[in-house]
């Protein structure tokens, strides 16, 4: 009995994929997943260097209204800035800790992904395009706040404010998986 042509094309395509992520690439929800590093979400020209270039942070004390007037530029600074526009709609993975934003008990619904433990529970926190408002509509079960985690899922420029802190992304979470390297 003879194959069909579109047969042997679903059967090619198939051993096509199939190379393919044998080769090392990962597909989720039939889209290619890249790993990124968290310098991948500041535009290659951003730093926060030209804030500090006239101050002597050394001499800041804590207890001075000047010091408080800086601490709440910094913060709008922080708050505002830039993305990166391509980074819209990509599949990604990539690894931080989870600070919870919405959920029950130990179970966490809405969270920000941050690249290191303690950031947005200590002041300042780390520039919004270094912050990821995940939802993860399943929950996760979070055991302890100092573990990392990969987080997989569709990203977005699309930014989100609460009182812990701004973010420039947004995250449709797929899959959350325990960091080990």
């Amino acid at each position: 009995m003879p194959v069909s042509r579109s047969l042997i094309s679903v059967f090619a395509l198939y051993v096509l994929f199939s190379i393919k992520a044998m080769a090392g690439d990962v597909l989720l929800n039939g889209e290619k997943v890249e790993q990124l590093d968290w310098e991948q979400l500041m535009p290659a020209d951003y730093s926060l260097d030209g804030f500090f270039d006239d101050r002597d942070i050394g001499a800041w004390d804590d207890l001075d209204p000047k010091t408080a007037l800086l601490m709440d530029e910094l913060q709008q600074v922080l708050q505002s800035a830039p993305i990166v526009p391509e980074m819209d709609g990509r599949m990604i993975k990539i690894p931080g800790f989870v600070v919870p934003v919405e959920g029950e008990n130990q179970n966490v619904f809405k969270f920000f992904l941050v690249p290191y433990f303690g950031a947005c529970i200590h002041v300042p926190p780390p520039p919004s395009n270094q912050i990821i408002y995940a939802d993860y509509e399943p929950g996760v079960k979070l055991e302890s706040l100092y573990d990392a985690v990969w987080l997989t899922g569709k990203l977005r420029t699309k930014t989100f404010s609460h009182e812990l802190a701004s973010s420039g992304y947004t995250m449709d979470v797929y899959r959350i998986e325990p960091y080990n390297e």
